[in-house]
């Protein structure tokens, strides 16, 4: 049996989490556009994100897909996929509390009660940190070393585009610590305190993420800051990787949703030549088109998230939803702005910055090109069959 019907508690979760996002997050939004325009910092202010954090979790909204057993609230795959997508209504970018990076699960009883615990709590932050300027889609060329010294590793390298990186005090950086064995063995998971040494650098982008440069020269750390096993550490890096790929264009439905609302809502209020242009067929075009491509997404992103709760092996289906994702809200985006007109282009209007913002989406946590790659090589292989969706 087929059935698209949220549950109650679904239902519940979407309707609690929409209402928060219209009656606390998008009043913000009209400040924060006058705050950038001025030359401010894009987005929330730290001291905004944190009340707003502490707010919904007076609701109990804290650590959506954190276990139960920490504090969280442990909600399935296809909830949190639902629960992005009202995020993602208000281009303000906004994350419940609770989190920690996926691969934290694997401390041991030290880590957990001086990293883990903390992070979830919200008094620390981390920052995963294996990108580097040689290596980005191609995880596996890292150069940055970790060579061991006693009871001590001293690692130098340097890492890029690192999300969170400039207010992290620790991060989960990968290091080469064997070269003969590489990413077969070869590399290990460091949780490194910025008090042993490493610097940070921000990163000025088009949009409002503003991701670190990470600098580690003859930085320190004892053999006990070893994440997992040593030698285990890209294994983890996939892991955190592929933690939630269809969280991300789940997002982007949300960003759609609200976009096409604001053209359906234009294209009846705007008159040119005696008549709304919503009469015009090249305006029903590209309102029709988007509402589809939306709906499309839509669909994608729960399928995989469905896998995931299943079990199932989804990073097919994860790699599809996002490609098409962030291909088609870029377009649904650009239609936006095009039938607003100049006034789209102005940065009066959120439209701009989601141009902007939507456009890492095709960048970020595995390119377009990379998804084609898998997808094609999943079928090449015999991997993935084709039509195998329902199977």
């Amino acid at each position: 049996m087929v059935d698209f019907a949220l549950t109650e508690e679904q239902k519940g979760i979407r309707d609690w989490v929409r209402t928060f996002v219209e009656r606390e997050i998008m009043p913000m939004e009209n400040e924060v556009l006058r705050r950038e325009r001025e030359g401010a910092a894009p987005g929330l202010t730290a001291e905004e994100g944190r009340e707003l954090r502490e707010l919904a979790r007076k609701s109990g909204f804290w650590g959506v897909q954190t276990p139960v057993e920490y504090g969280g609230m442990g909600l399935d795959a296809v909830t949190a996929a639902v629960i992005e997508a009202e995020l993602g209504r208000t281009f303000l970018t906004f994350k419940f509390g609770g989190e920690a990076d996926n691969i934290l699960f694997h401390a041991d009883r030290r880590q957990r009660e001086e990293y883990l615990l903390p992070t979830i709590e919200g008094t620390r932050k981390s920052c995963f940190a294996i990108t580097e300027p040689g290596a980005g889609s191609d995880a596996k060329a890292i150069r940055t070393r970790a060579v061991r010294d006693g009871d001590h590793w001293v690692i130098n390298g340097e890492k890029t585009f690192i999300t969170g990186g400039n207010e992290a005090d620790f991060a989960l950086v990968f290091a080469v610590t064997d070269p003969d064995k590489g990413a077969d063995g070869g590399v290990t998971c460091f949780i490194a305190d910025r008090e042993a040494g490493w610097t940070s650098e921000p990163i000025d982008t088009m949009g409002e993420r503003r991701p670190a440069s990470l600098v580690f020269s003859d930085v320190r750390v004892p053999h006990s800051a070893v994440l997992g096993e040593e030698g285990n550490g890209f294994r983890l890096a996939m892991q955190w990787i592929g933690k939630g790929r269809y969280l991300l264009p789940a997002r982007a439905i949300g960003a759609c949703e609200r976009l096409l609302e604001m053209a359906v809502r234009y294209a009846n209020e705007r008159t040119t030549f005696g008549a709304p242009i919503a009469d015009r067929q090249a305006i029903q075009w590209m309102i029709a088109d988007s509402e589809m491509e939306t709906e499309a997404l839509r669909l994608l992103v729960l399928r995989a998230a469905w896998q995931v709760d299943q079990g199932a092996d989804s990073r097919h289906h994860q790699s599809i939803a996002k490609l098409y994702g962030g291909q088609k809200a870029n377009e649904i985006v650009d239609r936006v702005m095009q039938i607003h007109g100049g006034m789209g282009y102005t940065r009066e209007l959120p439209i701009e910055r989601w141009y902007r913002d939507l456009r890492l989406l095709r960048i970020y946590e595995g390119t377009d090109e990379i998804q084609r790659r898998t997808i094609a090589r999943d079928l090449l292989t015999g991997r993935v069959k084709v039509g195998s969706s329902l199977d």
